[in-house]
């Protein structure tokens, strides 16, 4: 797992912090998407993000990056009475993962939930990987580096799903989290790195897409960045 963010202050309150611990986030998580929403209907912003030309408001790939990534994990936040826990606690992420697991993967960003809590959050989570697929087609994305986004983030899943069924990994959980060093493997860290990183890969296309400036230092520390706040 990743490492977190070594920021010297608190974050802005629009800023998505996974310092924050995972309740923290996903309730965080619910509040910024909200706003940016908003934001979207009465056309403050250009939607999505993968569509902003470079050097207009919102064009740079810290913005671009950061907000490719809220517009995949907004399907979250849309679930009917979410079942928190299954994203957070330690105890239910081996149902979980049986849950993400079991679903049939597809193509579609249209979301029709169940009412099923595990099927829901699975639902939300192969629509958020979708979303992030038809930004990278947007943005032109090589093709190589984004190919078989579910099946990918599958095997990310199968390797959590070992890694709970070990024991002792409850409290290896709890020891992750008070240190604040690496980020265990609860479902919505591994939602959250994934997104994380396929943003990544539609802000450099649509934010950086030239070769004469990818030999610049803006590229090399786009480069070194693990989340868009590295970037403030």
């Amino acid at each position: 797992m990743a490492l977190f963010g070594n920021h010297k202050t608190p974050p802005p309150d629009d800023v998505l912090d996974a310092r924050a611990g995972p309740e923290a986030l996903l309730q965080n998580l619910d509040r910024v998407a909200r706003a940016y929403l908003e934001k979207a209907d009465r056309g403050d912003i250009v939607y999505p993000a993968c569509k902003r030309e470079p050097g207009t408001a919102g064009g740079g790939a810290r913005e671009i990056w950061r907000d490719t990534r809220l517009e995949a994990l907004r399907y979250l936040t849309m679930i009917p009475g979410r079942d928190d826990s299954l994203l957070i606690a330690p105890a239910r992420q081996a149902e979980m993962i049986e849950s993400f697991l079991r679903l049939k993967p597809h193509d579609e960003t249209v979301i029709d939930f169940t009412g099923q809590a595990g099927d829901d959050v699975a639902i939300a989570i192969i629509a958020g990987l979708n979303w992030l697929n038809h930004c990278a087609g947007i943005a032109k994305v090589d093709r190589a580096k984004i190919t078989g986004i579910l099946r990918n983030f599958r095997k990310v899943v199968v390797v959590a799903q070992r890694w709970w069924s070990t024991d002792g990994a409850e409290a290896r959980c709890a020891e992750m989290l008070a240190a604040r060093q690496q980020l265990p493997p609860l479902m919505l860290y591994l939602v959250w790195l994934e997104h994380t990183h396929l943003a990544k890969e539609v802000a450099a296309a649509a934010a950086l897409p030239s070769e004469v400036v990818r030999t610049t230092d803006a590229w090399t520390r786009f480069e070194a960045a693990r989340d868009p706040e590295d970037l403030s």
